[in-house]
């Protein structure tokens, strides 16, 4: 076997030996590293924790060498360096992605909410005591709220406080409406089991609308979408079919002028089809 073989051999197994001494060094296989690192990912998407400045220049940071490494494989240096300075932007929209997906999980579940607070009430319970029968009977991140919340209530923090960090964190109409009620109904008094029960119906009527709505323009949206990508496949079919296409017309001025404006033209199009198509509580 000729030298350069089994240099690269060597090589290959030095990066492997590397890499294990790293996670010896560290008490830990070198998937928990990147699980730890991607953690606080995870936490925003189950517990709608925001990640701290440390926590996010560490994702920035897998995000750059993730893509860095994509865009080497696939174009070479250029490439990496042009989709590595991505990374930021990409774990940012992903971070507000994953806070997104949890703020719906806890619009949908404010009807509930406002049921079972309505039931514990009508039980004799104040609104302490309520918040906690009610979080033993939800899941997902309504519980994980209403938990945070009685937590708070336990250890001496005033009811109109929590309710109202509740409000923040949840972020959306229904639960502004659902802590509006309390609070008014502490200051002016009423029927506050009743007002509760009204709500969940209002609320749970509101968001069959919203998914009549979504689902009428599903098609639309979908349609508008793929007419909007269609020029990039058959870009990518035409290089595939011959290799070398897309660089002989870069390498005309007026074509590869034509070709960015064509692009910027889909953007936009792109980008008026999500906001006219885009369903509003």
């Amino acid at each position: 076997m000729s030298a350069a073989p089994l240099a690269g051999l060597a090589a290959a197994v030095a990066v492997l030996a590397l890499w294990e001494a790293l996670a010896a060094i560290e008490g830990r296989v070198p998937a928990d590293g990147l699980a730890r690192l991607l953690r606080p990912l995870a936490r925003a998407g189950r517990d709608g924790r925001e990640p701290t400045p440390p926590e996010r220049r560490r994702l920035a940071l897998v995000g750059t060498a993730t893509l860095c490494a994509g865009g080497w494989l696939v174009g070479g240096p250029l490439a990496a360096l042009v989709a590595g300075a991505g990374g930021p932007i990409g774990a940012g929209l992903l971070l507000r992605r994953r806070r997104q997906r949890y703020r719906a999980e806890l619009e949908r579940a404010a009807p509930a909410v406002a049921r079972s607070l309505a039931d514990a009430l009508g039980a004799g319970h104040a609104v302490s005591g309520a918040l906690v029968e009610t979080a033993r009977g939800l899941e997902g991140a309504a519980r994980t709220e209403l938990d945070g919340a009685a937590a708070a209530i336990a250890v001496g923090e005033p009811v109109d406080a929590v309710l109202e960090r509740l409000r923040a964190r949840a972020g959306g109409q229904a639960w502004d409406t659902l802590v509006g009620a309390i609070l008014l109904q502490r200051e002016a008094g009423g029927d506050l089991a009743t007002l509760l029960r009204e709500l969940a119906g209002a609320q749970e009527e509101a968001q069959r609308l919203l998914d009549d709505a979504r689902a009428a323009t599903a098609q639309a949206r979908f349609t508008g979408g793929v007419v909007t990508v269609l020029p990039a496949g058959a870009a990518a079919l035409a290089e595939l079919a011959s290799p070398g296409a897309l660089a002989a017309v870069a390498a005309l001025p007026l074509a590869a002028w034509l070709a960015g404006f064509a692009l910027f033209l889909q953007a936009i199009a792109l980008v008026a089809i999500r906001r006219l198509s885009r369903v509003r509580a």
